[in-house]
């Protein structure tokens, strides 16, 4: 593993903005927008039946990849995007909840490591960040401890650095470096985020290029959102999720995201061996997957507003035609609300297979647009990537788009999607997982993944079969011991090693303990 420490790194990014090929006057603006636990398919751009006219709007103009791919879980997939490393070099293997005292495990991105903000000022970009941090290590949230936001690159900074919460009083809320302790009655912390993009757009002097981070929370839990926005959609869920999951795939099909001729599978192994249809449901289970899908609907939808609302002021300012979107979700969506919200994750990733938290399609698998404001740029203009990126792909992304050189990329273990994104043809990749104990590789088309440490490897052709659904670990052993190798010295050389699965409480009290 190669070992980078920040001021060596930094010292080699400050003096490349002058050499790489957008001069500094010319270089764009970036907005970078993460939405928090939304499903592959949520998206109306991406066969979902919840309107998204504004993202919409950067897909038709943009370009929609369709093998983007996240860690799976929030804080790991945030240590990803703002570092341009794996999850466990930089100390983030797990959750934010618990310092480990293991390399890959400290609870928070490490120091020793620049971030995107940092490497974006050293290419004269002025920096800031609204939304959702989860980057810093939860006993360290009431103080600054020096992984702050703006303690790590971003000039201005508004939002709470907790990984969940209420929408209504969100905690610790921070605007800068300052705690927030009281929000207005009709606070939505949803709106606020957008009302602080917004007015770090409106602030912003167009002269200088801007790297705006836009976080959402959104649809994360608890499922909060405004009741007249609810309402309008429990005629769309009384159909229930049968319907409207055949119906996701039947237009992901028509897209090109999915290829004819496939078929969709009901995963029944996830649900113990039996998922229930739809009409098996009680009254009562009906009426809350209803309720629920409909108020996580309105969540995306307010989201969706916001973004309009970042786009219309770029442009207000004279800016638009010299931005580049960047839209993603931090994992795929999450079971974690029993057994109903199991079931809505079952309809939120269309078509893959398992939630957040595994290293399954499901769990890792997320919409990804690029979009030039300036539409002659958009080369793929409204057509689909198939090209395979992943997070640590964000931060070489953004530094191309910035004019940094080649040599500014070589220390970041991803790749540039800027090339993918133009229609050029990229390598073969590798990539790396794990989480909780659940792990994969993907080489080519050939995928090894488990869902646990003690669980066995399946061995899957993602090219026959996307929705891993055929395990070939049996047919080619050989394959699935050349890929275990790889997997386990990529995990020897980032500190993945040794794999913890405790259950969340265990885990805390354990290692907590452990420091007594």
């Amino acid at each position: 593993m190669r070992e980078l420490r920040l001021p060596a790194m930094m010292a080699g990014l400050g003096c490349l903005a002058a050499g790489g090929a957008v001069a500094q006057g010319q270089q764009p603006h970036v907005v970078l927008i993460m939405a928090d636990d939304m499903g592959f398919s949520d998206l109306s751009c991406y066969g979902g039946e919840i309107p998204t006219p504004h993202i919409d709007s950067l897909a038709e103009q943009g370009v929609r990849f369709t093998q983007m791919k996240n860690t799976g879980r929030s804080c790991p997939t945030r240590a990803c995007l703002l570092t341009g490393q794996y999850q466990h070099t930089v100390g983030m293997g797990w959750m934010t909840a618990v310092d480990e005292h293991r390399p890959g495990y400290r609870g928070e991105v490490s120091t020793s490591y620049p971030m995107i903000a940092e490497v974006m000022k050293a290419q004269g970009y002025r920096t800031y960040m609204s939304g959702k941090w989860h980057a810093t290590l939860q006993a360290h949230n009431q103080q600054p401890n020096g992984t702050y936001p703006t303690q790590r690159g971003f000039e201005r900074y508004y939002g709470s650095l907790e990984g969940g919460g209420s929408y209504y009083e969100p905690k610790p809320l921070y605007n800068d470096l300052t705690r927030i302790t009281e929000v207005p009655d009709d606070y939505y912390y949803t709106t606020a985020i957008t009302d602080s993009a917004v007015c770090f757009v409106q602030r912003h002097k167009v002269e200088e290029p801007m790297f705006l981070y836009i976080a959402h929370y959104a649809p994360h839990l608890p499922l909060q959102a405004p009741a007249e926005r609810i309402g309008k959609y429990r005629d769309v869920y009384a159909k229930g999720y049968d319907v409207l999951r055949k119906e996701r795939f039947e237009r992901q099909q028509e897209m090109g995201i999915v290829p004819e001729g496939m078929e969709l599978p009901v995963y029944q192994k996830e649900f113990g061996g039996k998922r229930p249809a739809w009409t098996e449901l009680s009254r009562e289970q009906q009426e809350q997957w209803i309720r629920d899908m409909s108020t996580y609907a309105a969540m995306i939808e307010v989201m969706d507003e916001g973004i309009g609302e970042v786009v219309a002021a770029l442009r207000e300012k004279g800016m638009l035609e010299n931005t580049v979107f960047l839209f993603l979700s931090d994992n795929g969506a999450s079971s974690e609300n029993g057994f109903i919200g199991q079931l809505m994750a079952d309809l939120n990733n269309t078509p893959y297979r398992s939630y957040k938290q595994w290293c399954f399609q499901g769990g890792t698998s997320t919409p990804f647009i690029l979009c030039y404001g300036n539409s002659a740029k958009n080369r793929l203009q409204g057509q689909f990537c198939t090209q395979t990126g992943h997070v640590i792909d964000i931060l070489p992304t953004c530094l191309e788009l910035a004019g940094a050189g080649k040599d500014a990329l070589k220390p970041f273990p991803g790749k540039s999607l800027v090339r993918a994104a133009r229609g050029g043809k990229t390598q073969d990749r590798v990539l790396y997982f794990e989480h909780q104990g659940s792990c994969a590789i993907i080489d080519g088309h050939w995928k090894l993944v488990r869902d646990n440490r003690r669980a066995s490897w399946e061995l899957i052709d993602l090219e026959k079969d996307p929705f891993e659904t055929h395990n070939l670990a049996e047919e080619y052993p050989e394959k699935v011991q050349q890929l275990e190798a790889k997997w386990n010295t990529w995990a020897e050389a980032n500190h993945v090693l040794p794999l913890e699965d405790m259950p969340w409480g265990k885990r805390i009290d354990y290692y907590n303990g452990q420091q007594q």
